[in-house]
């Protein structure tokens, strides 16, 4: 199948994520693990965005004048925050509900962010390009990683930067991040995640090395039950972060 007849749609998630979309910022609903999650991975952000582009991290505006893609952006839980932090943001899902939710909330909150019921695929069919893509907790649920990822990394311009963020595909992962997650503490609920669906580290790697894209950090994610909070970490078993450089 050519790339242009390919499509990175899962349906079956686009619909299991727009049944759930009034939910997306409650933060003891179902989307609470995001909630939780979006300190750490706010932080990692501006602090490799801020290295990258020799910005202050501590800044008021650390992403001020920075063209940023959150793709599947689902309600906007970090297209709001990045906002905040001075970046122009398109935020992107295939799921018109998603969105409508999404404008709804930044529109009461007043933050601007351009929100788009569009696939990745379309965006880089009409040239769209950022200094940072955003690819968060979504490998997991489209049809052809491979695609997805190069497709996402054309819209990387030079110099600029992809963050991915997913679930390894690991008993260890299998055993947290699925059964406990959904059947022990009911973080999510059950079916969110499929095993199979799941992606390693070297699966992201391949078809990002060969869209160009170097990788220049990885860092494993864990919650510590103690803290009630989510950490980086070396171990990359469980929930994981690459970053990615297109080289200048």
């Amino acid at each position: 199948m050519t790339d242009a007849a390919k499509t990175t749609i899962d349906q079956s998630e686009v619909d299991r994520f727009s049944a759930m979309a009034a939910e997306w910022w409650d933060p003891t609903g179902k989307f609470k693990p995001l909630h939780k999650f979006n300190p750490v991975r706010l932080a990692y952000i501006r602090d490799r965005v801020s290295e990258n582009f020799s910005r202050d991290p501590r800044a008021h505006l650390p992403l001020s004048g920075l063209r940023v893609l959150d793709i599947g952006c689902g309600g906007g839980l970090l297209s709001e925050p990045v906002a905040r932090m001075g970046a122009t943001v398109v935020g992107a899902d295939p799921s018109e509900k998603n969105i409508r939710i999404a404008q709804t909330h930044a529109a009461e909150t007043g933050v601007e962010i351009d929100y788009r019921a569009v696939t990745a695929e379309q965006l880089a069919e009409a040239g769209e390009m950022f200094d940072v893509v955003l690819n968060m907790e979504v490998v997991e649920h489209v049809a052809d990683v491979d695609f997805f990822m190069r497709t996402c990394a054309s819209m990387v311009k030079p110099g600029g930067l992809m963050f991915v963020a997913t679930i390894n595909r690991t008993m260890k992962a299998r055993a947290l991040a699925i059964f406990a997650a959904e059947n022990i503490l009911r973080w999510l609920p059950k079916g969110t995640h499929q095993y199979e669906k799941l992606v390693r580290p070297e699966e992201l790697e391949a078809p990002l090395g060969a869209s160009g894209m170097d990788i220049i950090h990885r860092t494993g994610v864990f919650f510590h039950p103690l803290q009630d909070r989510w950490n980086l970490s070396p171990d990359m078993d469980v929930n994981y972060m690459l970053l990615a450089k297109r080289p200048a």
